[in-house]
């Protein structure tokens, strides 16, 4: 199975259990409010949203990642296209961010 469908999965599974939030406003709220514990936002989201919600990430100290595409976002968590999504589940959070760092070590290596 590769990277991109283990993520997708995983972020299925948490949709399913309640631990995501999509849509930018709903996504910038958990952040602000302390209840974000992973920022994902696509690889082809807009400059204006990958500078916003990296600079809310590094000011209230959440990891954020970039992943996946909108439509393969919005395919894995059941909507359309997603530019942003945030895990809120503690225990899906640190897999997932596992996930997208071997991602990123297999695109780099």
């Amino acid at each position: 199975m590769t990277m991109d469908r283990q993520l997708s999965s995983m972020l299925s599974l948490c949709r399913k259990a309640g631990g995501i939030r999509t849509g930018g406003f709903t996504c910038e709220k958990a952040v602000q409010s302390g209840n974000a514990l992973l920022v994902i936002v696509c690889e082809d989201a807009s400059g204006n949203t990958k500078k916003k919600f990296s600079q809310k990430a590094f000011y209230y100290g959440v990891p954020y990642r970039e992943a996946l595409t909108k439509d393969a976002l919005g395919r894995a968590i059941g909507t359309g296209e997603s530019a942003v999504a945030v895990i809120t589940d503690r225990n899906f959070s640190g897999r997932i961010l596992e996930l997208v760092e071997a991602e990123l070590k297999s695109d780099l290596g």
